[in-house]
């Protein structure tokens, strides 16, 4: 099994690493369910602050994978989050190259919807490219985009973790003005979404350098090989050096990307389906999907052997336990001649028969000898409840002259002892003199 971390998140196998820390995959021991725990890689206090930062993050939206929970043990911290199966991105273009424009539309679409929810909150994202864009494992259904990874981002207005003259961010997705050392803005963000598309539709990363330079020097361009012009004018608009001729929002280009949908080509016949594949790969020995092995059931102990007593040397058998009552033993003479052990008094209005000849536990015998062992009779009224033995019969002792008992001393307990008695008595004078000096004195 693997490490329990603050007594419930069990880290079980490492499925990537991000800016601050590595990401596992874990078992939620409370909710009792699969999580990636990013575990913070180490504990300075800038790394600390960021860490703060990101999981203190809490948007609801259905795109966008945001801290849910997190824990400290120890020296560490981690934050947990949905366990999104698909991989980034970045493994469908490796599986697959370019993607079908309408498949892109739809990833892109799902991106603005989640960067809408996340600008809504004041939040600039600060870092979108593709391996921070994951997928669900969704085969060759509809996707289902999760932007994530939210470890430098920042709300607007915030103090900078970083100097004015540094640029944090991945090198290729930077917008222009933020390799100027501008205050990170939303439109920042949509720059990048606009690279993102270029890439899902070429199969490799652009030249953002080259792409800014072409923009100022000839204006815009017209749209590249394989991306149908409507969808272009979108991506151009997201993709100006000029931040103010830009779409300001991503409400905004969502809605242009609607519109331009609307005008693609249908999808070709011979078209060949995106399948979006489990990257993470199955759970690791001692794990399945309702969680961790159970433990190896303990054997039950063996049965306990049969403690019957088994039948007496001359062969009788065993009676059923007695009952609560006990019976009262009659007196009998010293000289009264062997009878079966179930023979009553003559003057009893009953007689118990004896047992069957056949016994099953004496098999070479036609019949017990019962004549062998004597017994005292018992009345008829009462059950038998001693069971046949080959000893003697207890017979009442005789009345004697009782035996004068010395009555019990009654033990006595010692008292403390003198070193501390003494003390406790001059204690107690002492008290006593006081009351009595103030009795006199009021």
């Amino acid at each position: 099994m693997g490490e329990v971390f603050a007594g419930r998140y069990e880290l079980i196998d490492p499925i990537g690493r991000g800016g601050v820390g590595a990401v596992w995959r874990a078992w939620d021991h409370r909710r009792r369910r699969y999580v990636a725990a990013k575990v913070l890689q180490q504990s300075d206090a800038h790394t600390l602050l960021r860490f703060v930062r990101e999981q203190a993050l809490r948007i609801d939206h259905p795109h966008v994978l945001a801290p849910a929970s997190w824990a400290a043990d120890d020296d560490k911290v981690l934050f947990t989050m949905d366990l999104v199966s698909g991989g980034s991105l970045a493994h469908v273009i490796g599986d697959y190259g370019p993607l079908p424009p309408r498949f892109v539309c739809v990833l892109l679409d799902q991106l603005l919807s989640g960067l809408a929810a996340v600008h809504a909150e004041g939040v600039v994202h600060r870092d979108i490219k593709p391996a921070n864009i994951l997928l669900e494992a969704t085969g060759t259904g509809r996707p289902h985009l999760r932007l994530s990874d939210f470890g430098i981002s920042m709300r607007k207005g915030e103090p900078r973790l970083t100097e004015t003259n540094y640029v944090v961010g991945t090198p290729g997705y930077f917008a222009p003005e933020q390799m100027m050392g501008a205050e990170p803005d939303f439109t920042a963000d949509l720059f990048a979404v606009g690279l993102v598309a270029l890439y899902l539709l070429q199969g490799t990363k652009p030249d953002s350098q080259a792409l800014v330079d072409y923009f100022l020097t000839h204006g815009t361009p017209g749209a590249p090989q394989g991306i149908p012009e409507p969808l272009w004018q979108v991506l151009a608009g997201l993709l100006q050096p000029d931040p103010q001729a830009r779409f300001r929002s991503a409400t905004g280009a969502r809605k242009a990307l609607t519109t331009a949908v609307e005008m693609l080509p249908d999808a070709g016949p011979d078209e060949e389906p995106v399948e979006v594949f489990d990257q993470i790969g199955p759970l690791p020995a001692g794990f399945g999907p309702e969680g961790p092995a159970a433990a190896a059931p303990v054997p039950d102990a063996a049965p306990a052997p049969d403690t019957a007593p088994d039948p007496s040397e001359t062969g009788s058998f065993h009676l059923p336990p007695p009952p609560a009552q006990q019976p009262q033993l009659q007196p009998h003479s010293a000289q009264t001649a062997p009878t079966s052990p179930y023979a009553a008094p003559a003057s009893a209005p009953t007689q118990l028969s004896a047992p069957s000849p056949a016994h099953p536990l004496s098999p070479h015998a036609a019949a017990p000898d019962f004549a062998q062992a004597p017994t005292s009779a018992v009345p008829s009224m009462q059950p038998p409840t001693r069971q046949y033995t080959a000893h003697a019969p207890v017979v009442p002792a005789q009345s004697a002259a009782p035996v004068p008992v010395p009555a019990a001393t009654p033990a006595t307990r010692p008292g403390p002892p003198p070193k501390v008695a003494i003390p406790v008595l001059i204690v107690a004078l002492v008290c006593l003199a006081v009351g009595i000096w103030a009795l006199t004195q009021a």
